[in-house]
């Protein structure tokens, strides 16, 4: 099936998405549109051995979470494959510009990897933008308040 088609069974469903990616995530060309995208197929998440650093942005802007392997580790090195049920942990509590999170892998057979990613939200006002669901809801909320 398409990408598109098994994001929209997983909404349905309501299990949110997560992406394992690679080095340089997002780059080429039309960073925003590519931002807009992952959060329209319901990705909620983005774990990445390191971006590109407009689309790190974005990400954010869309409210999209992405989070760095540390130095050194990457999906293959951890044994994950992205079939694992994900849970991230830090998110509420502890979340600030260049922290970490807990993030475990469970697969299929209950097996459970642990390992710590860098959360790369650069800057308090990306923090801010994020918490709010992304720059439009954050804007919007501002809009309101003023009327």
């Amino acid at each position: 099936m398409t990408i598109f088609d098994a994001a929209m069974r997983y909404k349905e469903a309501g299990v949110p998405l997560l992406v394992i990616a690679g080095k340089e995530y997002g780059s080429g060309s039309s960073r925003d549109w590519a931002a807009k995208g992952t959060l329209l197929l319901g990705v909620k998440v983005v774990i990445a051995e390191s971006f590109e650093r407009i689309h790190r942005s974005n990400l954010v802007n869309m409210g999209v979470l992405p989070l760095q392997f540390k130095s050194g580790v990457t999906g293959a090195s951890l044994g994950i494959s992205g079939g694992e049920r994900y849970d991230v942990t830090g998110i509420v509590d502890g979340l600030k510009p260049a922290g970490a999170v807990t993030v475990r892998a469970t697969g299929n057979d209950g097996k459970a990897i642990e390992f710590q990613a860098l959360v790369r939200i650069d800057t308090p006002e990306e923090l801010v933008a994020f918490r709010h669901g992304g720059i439009l809801p954050y804007v919007l909320r501002q809009l309101v308040a003023k009327q």
